[in-house]
């Protein structure tokens, strides 16, 4: 007689169940978690990275609002573009000018409001008002601004000129936004004031969160403020200041709506981004301007590489 093999006890047959359901469940996971990705993917590749290489390949075309309707939006390829920004005198003044305004920008802003902080750290009766206060440059719309600074600087009825006719002696009123090299030292002044805020709210947040002990102990042992503020408080703040820098450098450097409301790019003010705005509407040129702002966008990818490479790490490492 034929023996009947022993049917399979419980603990050899779970394996041969449960990789079909541990695989299963893997698929399941990849599919949900693709489902959630997918969506940030779609509106990064449509608003992003599309937008950037068609930049890049207008960049390359001999192109202009009539090209485009005669011949769509493929025309013929140059390199001709990118020789004439690099050869036109205006592109490096525009940039010379462009980085003088973004360091002392950013710099004056950072500055401003690494004060402001240090002034609201201590408490006193009201501080959360004043504090809200402070953010109303920063969260006012640009264009009226704009408006209430063009008609303070006014060269005939701003009532800075009145004042400086009454207080101080001017023979002649300035022209703050119209003369060269008031108007630039106008529009880094106007940048520190709307944007100090930013750096304010970044300082406040950080110095919230330090240690007070160290502090307190520095202090009973006899240093003096600056001391306590150079050699505990500000080496705490250096990742903060680091990563704020970049920040506004970056959002600086591409700054278009202050300085053309205020300026329009007039008298020595013509930063990158009023340029390539220029290029596009007042010369109609659609390959110069992509070109320009291609040429920008490299010059800013370096400095961010330059940062990433050498200053974010030791920013973290402090």
């Amino acid at each position: 007689m034929t023996q009947l093999a022993p049917p399979p006890t419980p603990t050899q047959a779970a394996p041969s169940r449960g990789r079909p359901r541990r695989g299963a469940l893997a698929g399941r996971d990849n599919r949900a978690g693709l489902g959630m990705v997918l969506p940030t993917t779609i509106i990064i590749v449509a608003i992003v990275i599309v937008p950037v290489i068609w930049n890049l390949i207008l960049a390359f075309q001999d192109t202009d609002f009539t090209s485009i309707a005669e011949n769509g939006l493929l025309n013929s390829f140059t390199l001709n573009n990118f020789v004439e920004v690099f050869t036109d005198p205006g592109f490096w003044t525009s940039l010379w000018t462009t980085i003088v305004y973004s360091v002392f920008s950013t710099a004056g802003s950072i500055v401003v409001g690494l004060v402001a902080a240090l002034s609201f750290r201590a408490p006193f009766r009201g501080r959360g008002v004043v504090r809200s206060l402070m953010l109303l440059p920063y969260v006012a719309p640009v264009v009226a601004v704009t408006f209430v600074w063009q008609i303070m600087l006014n060269s005939q009825f701003g009532i800075v000129n009145t004042l400086g006719k009454e207080w101080f002696g001017w023979e002649h009123p300035i022209d703050f936004l119209g003369k060269a090299p008031y108007a630039l030292i106008t529009v880094i002044f106007f940048e520190i004031w709307r944007y100090f805020p930013f750096a304010f709210l970044f300082i406040t947040a950080r110095l919230v969160a330090l240690p007070r002990d160290v502090e307190e102990a520095a202090l009973v042992d006899g240093v003096t403020p600056w001391q306590n503020f150079r050699h505990i408080v500000f080496p705490q703040l250096l990742p903060v200041i680091s990563l704020l820098s970049v920040l506004r450098l970056i959002m600086t450097f591409n700054k278009f709506d202050d300085v053309y409301l205020l300026t329009g790019g007039a008298a020595g003010t013509e930063v990158s981004a009023v340029r390539v705005y220029d290029t596009l509407i007042g010369s109609f040129d659609i390959g110069g301007a992509a070109a320009n702002a291609f040429v920008l966008s490299a010059i800013l990818g370096v400095f961010l590489f330059v940062y990433v490479k050498f200053f974010a790490g030791k920013g973290d490492d402090e």
